[in-house]
C-alpha cells in the first residue's frame, strides 16, 4: 500500500494523536531551550542591552530602572521563555514537517531537509535584521519626545520591546515558506498570488505595523521590503514548479503515445 493511501486512511483520532505527539515533542524542546536560556540569562541580557547602551545611553550608565520587586523575575522568565522558543525552532519546524508529510506525495517529501534548513536560516536572518534595526527604531522613538525627555527605561518594557522585535522579524521571515508549501499542498494557487500583488503590498505593510512593537517608518520599511520580495520569490517558485509539472505531464503523454 502506498504512503498516500496510508495517509488517506488515517482516522480523525489518529490525526489528533499524531498532532498531540508532535506538540508534546515541540513543547519539551522549548522547555529544554528555556532552561538553557535561564542558565545563560546574564550573557543573553548583555546582548539585549547592547542597542540601548550604544544608542540611548552611549558612554553612560545604561542600567534599567526597576519599579517592582517582581520585575527582575518576570524579565528573566520572559527571556527564558522566548529564548527557549528561539532555540527550539529547528525541532518545532521538524515536528511540523513530520505532521504534514503524511499528506504529501512521495516526490514532495524530499523537501523535508530544505524546509527545516530554510526555516532556520530565514528565522536567523530575520532576527539579525531586527537586532540591526533596533538602534534606529530607538533613535526615532526617542526623538519623537523632543529634547526635554530623558530616557530611562524599565526592564520589562525595554526587554519586551527588543524580544518582540526579534521574534516578529524572525516569524515574518518564514513568510515565503508558508506561501511555497501552501502551493505544494494545493491550498493556494500560483495564479491567485500573481493576481493579488497589489493587495499583498498593502496587506504586508498593515501586517508589519501590527506585529512590530515600534511601528515606526524605518521598521515598517526594513521588514516590508523583504517580505514583499519573499512574496515575489514564492510566485517565481510556483511558476517553476508549474513548468516542471507540465513538462513531466507532456513526457508521460509522449511515452503513452509511443507505447
Amino acid at each position: 500500500m502506498t504512503d498516500e493511501a496510508n495517509a488517506s486512511q488515517m482516522t480523525l483520532i489518529e490525526h489528533l494523536t499524531e498532532l498531540r505527539k508532535r506538540l508534546m515533542i515541540a513543547f519539551i524542546s522549548i522547555a529544554v531551550g528555556a532552561v538553557a536560556c535561564w542558565i545563560l540569562y546574564d550573557q543573553i541580557l548583555e546582548i539585549l542591552l547592547r542597542p540601548y547602551c550604544n544608542t540611548v545611553k552611549p558612554g553612560e550608565n545604561c542600567d534599567l530602572i526597576v519599579t517592582s520587586p517582581l520585575e527582575p523575575f518576570n524579565v528573566k522568565l520572559t527571556v527564558a521563555g522566548y529564548g527557549g522558543l528561539t532555540v527550539a525552532i529547528p525541532v518545532v519546524l521538524w515536528q511540523l514537517w513530520r505532521f504534514i508529510s503524511p499528506g504529501l506525495y512521495r516526490h514532495e517529501k524530499r523537501y523535508a531537509i530544505p524546509f527545516v534548513l530554510s526555516g532556520i536560516t530565514l528565522f536567523i536572518l530575520g532576527a539579525g535584521l531586527a537586532y540591526w534595526s533596533i538602534p534606529k527604531a530607538l533613535d526615532f522613538l526617542a526623538s519623537m519626545g523632543g529634547e526635554n525627555f530623558i530616557e530611562f527605561y524599565k526592564p520589562t518594557e525595554y526587554i519586551g520591546f527588543v524580544i518582540k522585535m526579534i521574534v516578529a522579524f524572525g516569524v515574518a521571515f518564514e513568510f515565503p515558506i508558508v506561501l511555497i508549501f501552501l502551493q505544494i499542498l494545493g491550498i493556494l494557487d500560483n495564479e491567485t498570488l500573481r493576481r493579488g500583488r497589489q493587495y499583498a503590498m498593502v496587506g504586508i505593510v498593515i501586517l508589519v505595523a501590527v506585529i512590530t512593537p515600534s511601528g515606526d517608518p524605518f521598521t515598517l520599511m526594513v521588514l516590508s521590503v523583504p517580505m514583499y520580495l519573499f512574496y515575489e520569490i514564492s510566485i517565481l517558485f510556483g511558476r517553476i514548479r508549474a513548468k516542471r509539472h507540465l513538462k513531466a505531464s507532456e513526457e508521460a503523454d509522449n511515452v503513452e503515445a509511443d507505447a
